[in-house]
């Protein structure tokens, strides 16, 4: 699995956990809604931790939440 993957699979996760649309999420946290947009429909690639933080203020959550959950113990690694 590779990270962007990972976190749109965790944002639809909180979204469903939240019962709250990725939309109204990104009106909550502050984001315009294409942000969002481009994250969940995969035309974002690399998400900056800020956006990723932002989105948590948004479900009132720690960044530590956010990360805690299987999809990120798959992610594939690169070693340079």
């Amino acid at each position: 699995m590779s990270t962007d993957e990972a976190v749109r699979n965790r944002i639809q996760d909180l979204c469903e956990k939240h019962n709250i649309t990725p939309h109204k999420l990104a009106i909550e946290a502050g984001l315009p809604p294409s942000t969002l947009k481009s994250i969940m429909c995969g035309d974002s690639k690399n998400p900056k931790l800020l956006t990723i933080g932002i989105i948590c203020d948004g479900l009132d959550i720690s960044l530590r939440e956010f990360f805690d959950c299987e999809y990120f113990d798959e992610i594939d690694q690169i070693i340079q």
